[in-house]
């Protein structure tokens, strides 16, 4: 019933919207331009109540080109392979030379993969990047059977089967623990694809360090709570009716309750800056926004089986995880260089989390592994913005370039 209110909601509210809306580009300009401060006031709130809302629908990339060398290369999206679950998808530039092959495995959090647009912006500078762009289980019909944690690391192994030996895997948040489970069972089986190099960036290998609000939320409440609350079916018509998911607005709702003071200072801002015609800064909240209220749906078993295995038992680093029924071993792993990277002030995935990595890898070559420890940031200043581009990323590149 959760679901089927809040769309019951969403779309009695659509026409206050639409009617926003259509004001504001009627009769905005005019108001702005000749109506003095009430009349840019009204404009701004025409605005913010016509961007109310959340959306279903995968935000475009926006990467059009980029800068190799000292040449602007045209990019486009080329889905290599695909599932029903997700695409791998190529971001192929029209230049003729051979870069490091990279997948870039994105969260499956209640976002879309867009939201590593400017991780895969910054590093298609100097590699061949492709991404795990997962789909929403909202339009995924139930007849495509489960979706859960051992069907996220098979994906990854397959995707790299299809990119072939000699990649490399940068795996950002929530999905660093698939992917350091999908290199030990690559490195158990000897898998010739098996990546050349690891990065696992913010990401909860270990959440019984320095646990934070997202580690005490998993662990405050049994198991059967989650999935006695949490989860919904999808409504008709959507394509994916009769799947059980955990809706995407419910994590959205979470992270924003998460920093709610600052949510409603950006949106003030937000305001303020559209009345007073400072449209660069205006974009700037806006863009943010528009991804971050692009909400994807997880599948039920996904869910569970990570608050389960991750975040209530943590399997991982105890030792005790399988995978298809087999034991994973991280200390299989001695060919795949690792790289951990964690923000000093990240809120939701602290310092100590990513780097126990390295204690699961425990016959790795010490040379073979690395950990940076990146000041002045939280959560997203790991993998987006000035001090991603200026200071993370290059120690990225080097472990990658090291690696080949």
């Amino acid at each position: 019933m959760l679901y089927h209110a809040f769309e019951f909601q969403q779309r009695m509210f659509e026409p206050v919207r639409d009617a926003a809306r259509m004001a504001g580009a009627l009769f905005g300009p005019a108001l702005f331009a000749s109506q003095g401060r009430l009349g840019r006031e009204i404009m701004a709130s025409w605005e913010m109540i016509g961007r109310t809302g959340v959306i279903h629908t995968r935000p475009d990339y926006g990467i059009t080109s980029v800068m190799v060398g000292n040449r602007e290369a045209a990019v486009s999206e080329v889905p290599v392979h695909v599932t029903p679950f997700g695409t791998l998808l190529n971001f192929r530039k029209d230049v003729d030379v051979t870069q490091p092959k990279v997948l870039l495995v994105a969260p499956l959090s209640g976002h879309f993969a867009t939201l590593l647009r400017s991780t895969a912006r910054t590093m298609l500078q100097d590699h061949d990047v492709f991404i795990t762009d997962w789909h929403s289980a909202r339009d995924i019909p139930w007849t495509a059977g489960r979706f859960g944690f051992d069907e996220y690391v098979e994906h990854i192994i397959d995707f790299l089967h299809v990119m072939g030996p000699g990649s490399h895997v940068v795996a950002v948040c929530q999905p660093c623990v698939q992917a350091l489970v999908a290199a030990a069972v690559m490195a158990q089986a000897g898998d010739p694809d098996q990546p050349s190099s690891l990065t696992l960036m913010a990401g909860p290998v270990d959440v019984r360090v320095n646990p934070t609000k997202v580690n005490d939320l998993a662990t405050s409440h049994p198991f059967e709570w989650f999935e006695r609350n949490l989860i919904s079916t999808v409504p008709l018509p959507c394509a994916g009716a009769g799947r059980r998911v955990y809706p995407g607005v419910l994590q959205l709702i979470a992270f924003l309750s998460m920093n709610k003071e600052r949510h409603i200072k950006a949106h003030l801002d937000l305001h303020g800056h559209l009345t007073r015609g400072e449209t660069e800064k205006a974009e700037a909240i806006k863009t943010f926004y528009d991804e971050y209220f692009a909400v994807l749906d997880l599948t039920a078993e996904f869910y569970l089986e990570t608050i389960d295995k991750v975040f209530q038992r943590a399997l991982l680093p105890k030792g005790e995880l399988t995978y298809k029924g087999r034991p994973v071993d991280p200390s299989a792993i001695r060919r795949t260089a690792l790289l951990t990277v964690e923000g000093e002030r990240d809120d939701i995935c602290s310092l100590g989390q990513t780097v126990a990595a390295h204690d699961l890898a425990s016959k790795l070559k010490p040379f073979r592994k690395r950990h940076h420890m990146q000041a002045g940031v939280g959560h997203y200043g790991v993998f987006s913005g000035r001090k991603w581009d200026g200071q993370v990323y290059p120690i990225v590149r080097n472990m990658i370039l090291a690696s080949e």
